[in-house]
């Protein structure tokens, strides 16, 4: 019998991509934690320090295996959070506009004290937006809630004419990864147990 698995995110993409793995989670537990970057942290080891911190935010059992994630949009060394405002989010698109920048997605997995953790880094490149292009993609809402303000899995996607990297990492879970990660802690996408 395969140990449970809990879904540490309120996230509908990770359940979606954890779908494609051929698994459900048993449970979803939204991790509460405080998720300000502290002065001077880099994109990468925040976004490490968000996954462990989720993971081990979650309640669980001994035999429960915690999944948690975070994806973090990064433009040189500053972090683009999840806007909370159309203004916030018009802020970020245009900061992105005719550039590259780069997308961390960072999965720690936890099975009683044992962690397991990988990061995956990604490099996007966004055309250069108009303001009518701007305005459009503010008024689909599919900015909210996502980092840097956009979601590459919906209408963005027609502004990125080039990616270097890992889709689904970019979208909030790469699944090469994960499913390493996972069977390491005992739930293996093939059906085995562990």
């Amino acid at each position: 019998m395969r140990p449970r698995l809990v879904l540490g995110s309120a996230s509908p993409r990770r359940a979606e991509l954890l779908a494609q793995l051929g698994l459900s989670p048993d449970s979803i537990r939204h991790p509460e934690i405080d998720e300000t970057p502290r002065k001077g942290e880099l994109p990468r080891p925040y976004c490490e320090r968000m996954a462990r911190e989720k993971a081990a935010a979650v309640p669980a059992a001994e035999a429960e295996v915690v999944l948690a994630a975070d994806t973090t949009v990064a433009l040189g060394r500053r972090i683009l959070g999840k806007p909370e405002r159309d203004a916030e989010a018009a802020a970020c698109l245009r900061m992105l506009s005719g550039r590259r920048h780069r997308v961390v997605t960072a999965v720690a997995v936890r099975r009683g004290a044992r962690l397991w953790q990988r990061s995956v880094e990604s490099v996007v490149k966004v055309k250069r937006l108009s303001e009518t292009e701007i305005r459009a993609y503010l008024a689909s809402g599919e900015w909210r809630g996502k980092a840097g303000g956009y979601g590459i899995q919906g209408r963005f996607g027609a502004f990125i004419p080039w990616l270097q990297g890992s889709f689904t990492g970019i979208v909030g879970l790469p699944l090469a990864e994960t499913a390493q990660l996972l069977a390491a802690a005992g739930i293996d996408i093939h059906g085995q147990t562990g």
